[in-house]
């Protein structure tokens, strides 16, 4: 049987109302899909929703649609919390904010350190970037993605989490390869920092709060190339989890 269409709803998706679809969505069915009055669709809200809906009216620049059935989908207990510093190359954020997205990441932290570059924020774009990468990847939970935070702050956030792991390349400082430190299970926080790496005072402050030194290997990566490593190695290490 072939697959519904899968669609992004800002939106409550409750069964037996119906609901406008914006209208980038309303001409991809109607120009690209060719979808028509009858046809059935899938929606999902980001937030775990997945509710099946019947096309009312497709046109060019509108689409309504009734919802006939939502549920609420499960949600993994093995999450991954990414914090980034990120860079001053949006496309290169945007890029890691669309890769991060398709590996099931539960959030994605800007960080704020000694070294962050100026970044620009552009975050009804970035919101499109990630519901895009869902609908890709067939997912129903859309990352949460915060505002820029200071270290300290961030450090504070999420302290309650149960695996905690700074990444970083001061050399003469002990680290564990990070395949031998991720966990198969449970709630993970990982520190990527900026292209400069953190400071060895920012790593000192991390480790005394509890977070453990992780190397990505013998090679330096990019920033963003780094947090994408570890969201993989992530997924391969709990598998049969996610």
């Amino acid at each position: 049987m072939t697959q519904l269409p899968l669609f992004f709803f800002d939106g409550p998706l409750t069964v037996n109302t119906d609901i406008t679809l914006d209208a980038d969505t309303a001409r991809h069915i109607w120009q690209v899909l060719r979808m028509d009055a009858g046809d059935k669709l899938l929606l999902t809200d980001g937030k775990g929703i997945l509710a099946t809906g019947t096309v009312n009216t497709s046109e060019r620049q509108t689409c309504r649609v009734t919802i006939t059935k939502a549920e609420l989908q499960s949600q993994s207990g093995v999450r991954l919390h990414l914090c980034v510093a990120f860079t001053k190359n949006n496309s290169r954020n945007e890029w890691l904010l669309e890769k991060a997205a398709e590996l099931g990441v539960t959030s994605i932290i800007p960080l704020i350190v000694s070294r962050s570059e100026k970044i620009h924020i552009r975050a009804d774009r970035w919101q499109k970037i990630l519901q895009s990468a869902i609908l890709q990847s067939q997912q129903y939970y859309m990352p949460h993605l915060a505002e820029p935070t200071k270290l300290e702050v961030a450090i504070g956030m999420l302290k309650d989490k149960e695996h905690k792991l700074i990444a970083h390349c001061i050399h003469g400082q002990t680290k564990t390869p990070l395949s031998k430190m991720l966990n198969p299970a449970g709630e993970t926080v990982i520190l990527i920092g900026p292209e400069g790496d953190f400071t060895p005072n920012e790593v000192t402050l991390c480790v005394a709060r509890g977070f453990k030194p992780v190397s990505l290997g013998n090679h330096r990566l990019r920033t963003e190339t780094a947090a994408i490593t570890a969201a993989a190695f992530f997924n391969v290490m709990n598998d049969e989890a996610i």
